[in-house]
C-alpha cells in the first residue's frame, strides 16, 4: 500500500507556543485514518499545516513522495489535498449548486465537472433537492453535507475533514459517518479530525492520539477501540 500522506518531525508554532512538538504520521492510499485527542492536542494545527495554511517551524510534509511543506495552499490544493473545514464555513448567501461550483474551481473539463455533481448528489441526494436553495436557510446536517461535498467537487485524492460531526444529532452523523465510509470506498484516502473518537474508530483504520502537541498514542482502530484506559483517559469517554 502506497503512502499518501507522511509526516516527519513536524513543528509548528502559534508565535511562542509551541501548537505541534515533532509529529510523525502516515497515511496509506485507501485508508481511512483519525486524529483524535482533546480541544487543544493540535488536531486542526495539523489540518491547517497539511493545507498549507499555516507555516512549520520545522520537518516535513509529503504527498505521494513529494515534499509539499512550503507549497501555498492554492498549489497544494491542486495537488489533491481539499479540507473540508471546522465550522463547515459554507458561503451562507449563495445557493447550494453556487457553493458546490466553488468547490470545483480547479476543474476545467465539463464532462468531470458533471460527473463530480453527480458523485456529490448521490452521496447527499438531499442537497439535489435543494440546489437552488440559500445556504443559510439549510439544516445543521445538510450544511455539513454541503461543506463536504464542496470539498468532494475539487476531486480529492485526500479529503481532509474536521469534526464533520459537530453539533449535529446522532442520527445525522451516523449517516455522516455512512457516507464517508462510501468517500473510501470509491477510491478517495481520509484523514479526520474528530471529537466523536468511538464513533470515528469504527470507521478508522488507523489512529493517532494527539496530546498536547504530541503523539500520546497510535495504532489501529481496532486496537484503540478496545483499548478501555485509552477511551477513558486521553478521549474522555467509556466504551
Amino acid at each position: 500500500m502506497n503512502e499518501c500522506l507522511g509526516i516527519k518531525n513536524l513543528k509548528v508554532n502559534y508565535g511562542s507556543i509551541e501548537a505541534l512538538k515533532g509529529i510523525d504520521i502516515s497515511v496509506k492510499e485507501g485508508q481511512i485514518v483519525a486524529l483524535l485527542g482533546a480541544n487543544g492536542a493540535g488536531k486542526t494545527t495539523t489540518l491547517r499545516k497539511i493545507s498549507g495554511i499555516l507555516e512549520a517551524k520545522s520537518g516535513s510534509v509529503q504527498f505521494f513522495g513529494e515534499d509539499i511543506t512550503k507549497l501555498p495552499p492554492h498549489k497544494i490544493a491542486s495537488k489533491g489535498i481539499i479540507q473540508s473545514p471546522e465550522g463547515r464555513q459554507v458561503f451562507r448567501d449563495l445557493t447550494v449548486e453556487e457553493n458546490l461550483m466553488i468547490g470545483a474551481y480547479t476543474i476545467k473539463n465539463k464532462k468531470e465537472l458533471k460527473n463530480n455533481f453527480d458523485r456529490v448528489y448521490s452521496y447527499f441526494p438531499v442537497l439535489r433537492e435543494r440546489k437552488n436553495q440559500i445556504a443559510s436557510t439549510l439544516s445543521g446536517g445538510e450544511q455539513q453535507m454541503l461543506a463536504i461535498g464542496r470539498a468532494l467537487m475539487g476531486n480529492p485524492k485526500l479529503l481532509l475533514l474536521d469534526e464533520p460531526s459537530l453539533g449535529l444529532a446522532p442520527l445525522i452523523v451516523k449517516n455522516i459517518f455512512h457516507i464517508i465510509e462510501e468517500i473510501r470506498k470509491d477510491g478517495t484516502t481520509v484523514l479526520i479530525v474528530e471529537q466523536n473518537a468511538l464513533q470515528t474508530l469504527k470507521i478508522a483504520d488507523y489512529a493517532y492520539v494527539l496530546e498536547v502537541g504530541k503523539v500520546g498514542m497510535e495504532g489501529s482502530a481496532k486496537e484503540l477501540r478496545n483499548n478501555s484506559s485509552l477511551i477513558e483517559v486521553y478521549l474522555g469517554g467509556k466504551n
